[in-house]
């Protein structure tokens, strides 16, 4: 990874931060966290072609939250011009920890879904052959053959070039939308290696870059730099600091455009804080997908406990239970990217503050996953080596692409297993607090 000191230099660069170690993941609940992706997969998509859904179930936030409101209206220009997208492309991460129970006994339990700029998919293919390789100096060699192989670079790259294909122009080229500073920039090279591996051309341009230099022709392809578009892989665009007046214009001229988004607007929208709660009401996933109760059963059984903070007696209930007892549970508002929730005394203290506000409504709260923890060494460069007591959050990877109402492909694309130290409440790799891991199935 390139360093906090020089972002911008790929002369200067740490390892990425990993454990020494190989952690142990119960079998049952990995095999489970598989079996429901394409679920997860077909419910994503399900949501983002449901307007009624998404104004109903978003109506609050959008009054409090001026993120999700700029793209909720984004979103409800480009349906009112109607979608010159044909091809959609969906590549999202949906992430578990194994919730330890008064008994002892573990359970798969859904943290969050990730709709737009799921991470850490290139640098995890290759975590699997350091730990093969530490396992092998430690005289373990049957241990280390029992790791699975895990290419999620590769399964990301083969939705993208399903959607470049179905867009049908051999000249076209894939866009990567990064950000203005790309610490994790060789994360993103291990897809595209792979889609210049297909012969396929790939072009990195930031915000600024489409508002300067991108426009629609008269069937409103996509080009810059007087090459025309076809997939548009967002490796930016979900937090509020990205967007200045310049980069929402860049936003909406790229959701307006006939190339295939990844994420489309909507398909961001379906992973919003707000929406994973509506999710767990009775009744909800019945309504989405219609007709499909082993997907509803496999989907439900991943919930965690998740409460509305909507105005009314319901969410003062819940409020107040939080307020009381605040190790309960997290406070989660509609932001990606880690670091973001609250627990504990914080949780207590702005719950407080904000109770009686329209202002709670832009947050949801979940009931606390408490995974057993494990020993570990977490290796970062510059950290002194020590043995920490650690919990994993293990993510997998889903793609789909559909083609008007068909669906063309919907596969669990790989794994991420994402390790820290128990002090630490909150944080993935990128924000310093996670390191990679790989699962040793028991």
């Amino acid at each position: 990874m390139r360093t906090g000191e020089q972002p911008l230099s790929s002369d200067v660069v740490n390892y990425a931060p990993f454990t020494l170690l190989p952690s142990a993941v119960p079998r049952a609940l990995f095999e489970q966290a598989y079996a429901v992706q394409q679920d997860f997969n077909l419910l994503v998509d399900a949501i983002s072609q449901n307007k009624e859904f998404l104004e109903q179930t978003l109506a609050s936030t959008i009054k409090v939250d001026d993120f999700t409101a700029r793209l909720f209206r984004i979103y409800m220009q480009v349906l009112e011009e109607g979608l010159a997208q044909t091809v959609f492309l969906g590549i999202n991460r949906s992430d578990y920890m194994f919730d330890c129970g008064l008994d002892g006994t573990a359970a798969l339990k859904q943290i969050e879904i990730n709709t737009i700029a799921a991470s850490f998919g290139g640098l995890t293919s290759r975590t699997a052959d350091v730990h093969r390789l530490v396992l092998k100096v430690l005289g373990k060699s049957k241990e280390a053959s029992q790791l699975l192989p895990n290419n999620p670079a590769k399964g990301l790259a083969l939705g993208i070039a399903k959607a470049w294909e179905l867009y049908s122009s051999q000249s076209a080229v894939v866009m990567f939308l990064v950000e203005e500073i790309q610490r994790n920039i060789f994360d993103q090279r291990c897809v595209e290696n792979e889609l210049w591996n297909r012969n396929i051309r790939v072009i990195r341009r930031r915000f600024r870059d489409v508002f300067e230099k991108g426009s629609l022709d008269g069937s409103r392809r996509l080009y810059i730099d007087n090459q025309e578009v076809a997939v548009v892989y967002y490796r930016e665009g979900y937090v509020p600091q990205t967007y200045d007046q310049q980069n929402w214009e860049a936003r909406l001229l790229l959701e307006r455009s006939r190339a295939v988004k990844c994420p489309d607007i909507a398909t961001q929208l379906a992973g919003t804080k707000k929406v994973q709660q509506e999710l767990s009401r009775p009744g909800t996933l019945e309504k989405l997908l219609p007709g499909r109760p082993e997907a509803v059963a496999r989907l439900r059984a991943t919930f965690a406990g998740l409460y509305s903070l909507d105005e009314g007696e319901e969410g003062d209930k819940i409020a107040a239970t939080a307020i009381a007892d605040p190790e309960r549970f997290v406070l989660k508002p509609q932001r990606e990217g880690g670091g973001n929730n609250l627990y504990g005394e914080e949780l207590r203290e702005v719950l407080q503050k904000i109770k009686d506000s329209p202002e709670r409504t832009s947050y949801i709260l979940m009931d606390k996953i408490k995974p057993q923890p494990a020993l570990n060494y977490l290796l970062r460069a510059h950290s002194p080596l020590q043995v920490s007591e650690c919990i994993s959050e293990l993510g997998i990877f889903g793609v789909y692409v559909r083609q008007g109402q068909e669906m063309v492909l919907n596969e669990a694309a790989g794994h991420l297993l994402r390790t820290k130290a128990t002090q630490h409440a909150d944080g993935g790799v990128a924000a310093g607090v996670a390191v990679l891991d790989t699962p040793y199935l028991v």
